[in-house]
């Protein structure tokens, strides 16, 4: 038998740098990047590596030698167990430096394009509580600490309603307090927890499939509205209507309360029918006079303050003057199209997703906008030469696509197309610098700025202006 091989380990090493996804960067003395999730910049460490490549390392963190300045204390007591909030021990001024550093790190290596001076990144007045929706999942077998695994004590109750444990799909960490999304929403998860606990409701088992609480999801705007919905895996009209008439007596504050049966081995609503059980069926958000509805399944940027800051930029970098006509890529529920509408001629709005289109249409019609259109369908088979020939040469082409970037066909059409600007918003800067690579023969990057809608974590947005050569 060949004897197995020990991972490298190596001390006193000087964390360097921040990574993509939240990873920080060390250099192993044979010259290899090492990525650690536990660390970071300025930390001197010890690591124990678990995992090696060609050209780097993977591993943690396991003595502190002696700590970096940037770092902080974290506010929340679950910090280092729960996966949501990564980079809550580093100060915020330096969160927001390596935010930026990593978008014109991956504009200038992924996309290799002269960038202009850059605008500086845009940070979040909250740091904290500033999430408009929040998903959080019931279970029967919570997450036991090692301390707790250790102790001999019999755990009777282990009943958890909060987060997945990062990469564990059946693991439940029960939340004390979150520092996400504003009051009452503590309060409701804990009272509803408290409560199903109390009158024996039985809570989800998601290796076994049973149960009847699944998830709670609570959504709330900057208009003080609230919306709950609890989602159940059967329907027990007794208990659903115990737990339902308590949460509507202890929180009148509630203006939407609903409920889903959903039956099937996910959690994903999008394919349940929503019903109400008391209060209205949506929440409404407003921005400069606009109001959007918002449902349970709609879409709608997690950060209401900063999308406003968003999507000022975009209309900002448009340089609107009122005989544009706009064509807006990826368009969700429409709340750029309308937002920019009344400094443009015309827009029209392209999307996939049914649901947020007729959200789309009936905010425009509720917002008494009758300069915006709104298309659905695969973009790259909507927005074709045909479309265009229908519908005008665009002057101006805003695009907010997912994660993955543009689909190369859509990049192809633009480039045929040639509208004078595009202002490309992402929120994955390395699939938006490979677009530029390809739109970089045909346009120039003439403004690009970065903006924090999530503090405590990686993530981060960012604006290209683009203008034609």
């Amino acid at each position: 038998m060949g004897r197995k091989k020990t991972k490298p380990f190596f001390e006193d090493i000087k964390v360097i740098d921040a990574g993509a996804k939240g990873k920080s960067i060390a250099k192993a003395p044979d010259g290899k990047v090492i990525f650690l999730t536990n660390a970071i910049p300025g930390d001197v460490v010890d690591i124990q590596t678990f995992k090696k490549r060609k050209a780097y390392y993977e591993g943690n963190a396991v003595n502190f030698k002696s700590f970096s300045d940037k770092r902080t204390k974290p506010a929340c007591e679950h910090f280092g167990t729960c996966g949501g909030c990564k980079w809550q021990h580093m100060g915020y001024e330096h969160q927001l430096f390596y935010k930026e550093q990593e978008v014109i790190n991956n504009l200038q290596r992924i996309g290799k394009v002269e960038l202009p001076e850059i605008t500086p990144i845009l940070g979040s007045e909250k740091k904290y509580f500033y999430r408009n929706k929040m998903e959080f999942s019931f279970s029967d077998s919570r997450w036991l600490s090692l301390d707790e695994i250790k102790s001999d004590q019999q755990i009777e109750n282990r009943n958890a309603l909060g987060f997945h444990i990062p990469g564990m799909w059946d693991k439940i960490l029960d939340l004390n307090k979150c520092h996400l999304q504003t009051d009452p929403s503590n309060a409701i998860r804990t009272k509803v927890k408290e409560f199903a606990t109390k009158n024996s409701l039985p809570f989800y088992n998601a290796r076994n499939q049973q149960g009847l609480l699944r998830s709670l999801m609570i959504r709330t705007t900057s208009t003080n509205q609230i919306m709950v919905l609890v989602q159940f895996f059967y329907e027990a009209a007794e208990q659903r209507e115990l737990l339902l008439n308590y949460i509507k007596e202890q929180f009148p504050e509630i203006t939407s309360l609903q409920y889903v049966v959903n039956t099937k081995g996910n959690d994903t609503i999008y394919d349940q029918e929503v019903i109400c059980f008391s209060g209205k069926s949506f929440i409404e958000e407003q921005m400069e006079g606009l109001r959007f509805k918002i449902n349970a399944k709609s879409f709608y940027q997690t950060n209401s303050e900063q999308a406003y800051e968003l999507y000022k930029i975009t209309r900002n970098f448009a340089g609107l003057t009122g005989n544009e006509l706009v064509y807006d890529l990826y368009t969700g529920t429409g709340t750029i199209a309308q937002f920019v509408s009344k400094k443009a001629k015309h827009v029209i709005g392209v999307e996939s997703v049914p649901e947020a289109i007729a959200d789309a249409k009936l905010n425009a019609e509720h917002n008494k906008i009758d300069n915006v259109e709104f298309y659905v369908g695969d973009m790259k088979k909507v927005f074709t030469a045909g479309f265009v020939e229908q519908h005008g040469i665009p002057d101006v082409i805003i695009t907010d696509p997912p994660r993955d970037g543009m689909h190369k066909d859509v990049v192809t059409q633009i480039l045929s197309i040639a509208p004078k600007k595009i202002v490309y918003v992402s929120c994955n800067s390395a699939t938006q610098a490979r677009d530029l690579a390809l739109l970089d023969g045909s346009y120039k990057v003439t403004k690009t700025q970065a903006v924090d809608m999530f503090p405590q974590t990686h993530h981060v947005e960012n604006v290209v202006l683009l203008e034609l050569r």
